[in-house]
């Protein structure tokens, strides 16, 4: 039987802590628990960033920085932070032009999500702790 590989034990570990952390940032700041910030998109921290590179962070403490499969996550990375700041970035201020421009005519909703992609700060905090969070980890486990 075949174990899951601690560098996705511990990047979904990572995952999941961002979106629990975002559930009680959120809340706080808007005076009410919502657990639907669990599954959103977008926001303090990018989990997305933080989810790759905890990733590549553990990939290179168990498989070195001179291996393919760190190149090969690493580039991933970097993909998914670039996605995550440019093309959700724009796709969500489209939306907010799209609303602005709803809002002018009458009788037409738009159901579209307030958050989508991350500003420098988020991906940031979110590169940040996937770092930090999954070098501790693969130093202590």
């Amino acid at each position: 039987m075949s174990t899951i590989p601690r560098s996705l034990l511990t990047a979904v570990g990572i995952q999941v802590l961002c979106q629990l952390f975002k559930v009680f940032y959120y809340s706080i700041r808007s005076g009410s628990l919502d657990l639907r910030f669990f599954v959103r998109s977008g926001g303090m921290p990018s989990s997305h960033a933080a989810f790759v590179t905890a990733l590549t962070t553990a990939v290179a403490f168990g498989s070195g920085i001179t291996s393919d499969l760190f190149a090969v996550s690493a580039v991933f990375s970097f993909i998914v932070i670039h996605d995550a700041v440019r093309v959700r970035g724009t796709i969500e201020e489209q939306g907010r032009i799209i609303r602005r421009l709803a809002g002018s005519i009458p009788d037409i909703e738009i159901g579209l999500p307030d958050t989508i992609g991350h500003t420098i700060g988020e991906i940031a905090v979110g590169v940040a702790a996937g770092g930090i969070l999954a070098a501790a980890s693969m130093m202590v486990i």
